[in-house]
């Protein structure tokens, strides 16, 4: 063992004479652990709720959309091809968005509609899982008002109208179940002698889905796309493309190769793009809170400064035994030094096991309400990188903590040292 090292473990263990010490030791140690189990306890939370987060936003939406700067288009089929062709990209289809009322003798509600092929639909979105009751297929099938409890299809018992599917709360607040004949209503383009006059159509309820966010689930309607196109008068027109590619993280790369891939005046964006202010304010929020918690391993940073201030007054004959004996500065402060990383370096390795456990207990033991949070657990997500981030940034403050007391140390002389012994 080197002497450095071998004396900084005898100072630190001390004598017990020394028990204000060795007790202003300990509470450093904890001081430490506690912090760096806090932080990574936080850390952790946070990193799961951005990823359950970002996890429902793409199990409504795509990876990456397309659309063009006229509006919509015609020739899609092409373009849809082109995109499948790229590198990293799953699946591709084509959508429509629009906005309109819904009426039932329940209630009233503004939606926003998407016109999906249902065929293509479930390979670039969670909609198809997403579904509590019904299928993708009923949207094109079509359906007939009225509903047989005892069947899990849709009983003929009226004429055939086209298919809708609503979100949970949506059906909630319309009072709709499956086989319930609904109204959208749209503004129209037609001008009557009392001015606009609304379009009316009458949809089947074939589906609800509930994807677990309650902005989706409340406000959001699937129709397929030949019902969306006449209803909304959009021809043969679609309003864009949905891209599925293989991993979240690759959508920014592929967004930007279909920006110099495809011609036309078209924008292509990803997910990150289309919720920047969301996911940035999550990821400021977890910043914040780590600089926060930050705090804690600081405080006990001050605690590392008066330990080793006191350590220096109380071993300041033998720290000029020590020069006297030729001890070098440089020895004398790596001992203090390596007293103040020790002491950080328990309370690391004590807080690292520790907020692994809290953040074990937090997942299995503490349940939310599903009717308020849409989720029954906490979601905990530890990044190892974040953990490692901890640790380091709990030796470095412990590190510079010791240093003024270390250069204190070093600075002692012998002959002061034993003027009085």
């Amino acid at each position: 063992m080197p002497l450095t090292l071998f004396i900084a473990l005898r100072y630190l263990r001390g004598r017990k004479r020394q028990r204000a010490l060795s007790v202003n030791t300990v509470i450093s140690v904890i001081g430490v652990m506690f912090g760096v189990a806090a932080l990574i306890a936080t850390l952790a939370v946070m990193t799961g709720a951005m990823e359950e987060i970002r996890d429902k936003i793409l199990g409504t939406n795509s990876h990456v959309v397309v659309t063009h700067a006229g509006g919509g288009f015609t020739d899609f089929e092409p373009i849809v091809a082109q995109v499948q062709a790229q590198p990293q990209v799953v699946s591709a289809t084509p959508f429509i968005y629009g906005q309109a009322m819904l009426t039932s003798e329940f209630g009233v509600q503004g939606v926003v509609l998407r016109g999906i092929d249902p065929a293509r639909e479930a390979e670039v979105t969670d909609i198809e899982r997403n579904l509590v009751i019904g299928r993708l297929s009923a949207l094109t099938e079509g359906a007939a008002a009225g509903f047989d409890p005892d069947e899990t299809e849709i009983a003929p018992q009226g004429p055939v109208q086209p298919g809708i599917i609503l979100g949970k709360e949506l059906a909630l607040t319309l009072g709709t179940l499956m086989g319930s004949s609904i109204q959208v209503v749209s503004p129209g383009k037609e001008i009557g002698p009392m001015g606009m006059i609304p379009k009316i159509r009458p949809f089947t309820v074939v589906g609800i889905f509930d994807s677990g966010m309650y902005e989706y689930d409340s406000s959001l309607a699937y129709m397929s796309i030949p019902s969306a196109q006449k209803f909304l008068g959009l021809g043969e027109q679609v309003t864009g493309i949905e891209v599925r590619v293989e991993e979240p993280d690759l959508a920014p790369e592929v967004a930007a190769h279909l920006r110099d891939t495809l011609e036309g005046a078209y924008y292509v964006r990803d997910w990150r793009d289309l919720n920047r202010n969301l996911f940035s304010a999550l990821a400021l929020e977890k910043a914040v809170m780590s600089m926060i918690l930050l705090l804690i391993i600081v405080v006990a940073a001050f605690n590392i400064v008066g330990t080793l201030a006191m350590l220096v007054m109380e071993k300041g004959r033998e720290v000029a035994i020590l020069k006297a004996l030729g001890a070098g500065r440089r020895d004398v402060l790596t001992i203090f030094v390596l007293i103040g990383l020790l002491i950080g370096g328990v309370g690391t390795a004590l807080g690292f096991p520790l907020g692994l456990g809290i953040c074990w207990i937090i997942q299995s033991t503490y349940e939310l309400p599903g009717d308020v949070y849409y989720i029954s657990q906490i979601p905990i997500h530890l990044v190892w990188s974040d953990a490692v981030a901890v640790c380091a940034a709990a030796m470095i403050i412990s590190l510079l903590a010791a240093l003024y007391p270390a250069w204190q140390a070093a600075r002692v002389y012998p002959a002061e040292g034993l003027r009085y012994e």
